[in-house]
């Protein structure tokens, strides 16, 4: 079990709600997660590594399912290389989370969970 697994699995059961984790290195494979997710799950946090960046195929996939999502990267993705800047996660997500390390992962359910109570 990672660190931020644990951390999240606690923050979960804090919350009172379930999670999941699935992790893949291949774009089709998190399509194909994401498409997987709708009426399965009640939102997604999404850190998409590089993909953010480049893939309308995540950016059509997530318009598609209605979930919120809420896009999530450890690191700071504004401070860094000007091509990083750009997001198409973030034009079809709920909202960002960026910069924070692992820390920004229960905040990242917090977000799901006042999403959806709302």
């Amino acid at each position: 079990l990672s660190d931020i697994e644990a951390t999240c699995r606690a923050k979960a059961d804090a919350l009172g709600i379930s999670v999941a984790f699935e992790q893949s290195n291949s774009e089709g494979a998190l399509v194909d997660l994401i498409h997987g997710a709708k009426g399965v799950h009640d939102g997604i946090i999404l850190n998409a590594g590089a993909y953010t960046h480049t893939s309308i195929a995540l950016m059509e996939a997530i318009s598609s399912v209605e979930l919120p999502v809420v896009e999530l990267h450890l690191s700071n993705i504004h401070a860094r290389e000007a091509f990083r800047h750009v997001s198409y996660i973030s034009k079809v997500a709920l909202g960002q989370i960026c910069g924070f390390g692992p820390a920004g992962y229960p905040l990242a359910l917090e977000a799901i969970c006042e999403a959806l109570n709302a």
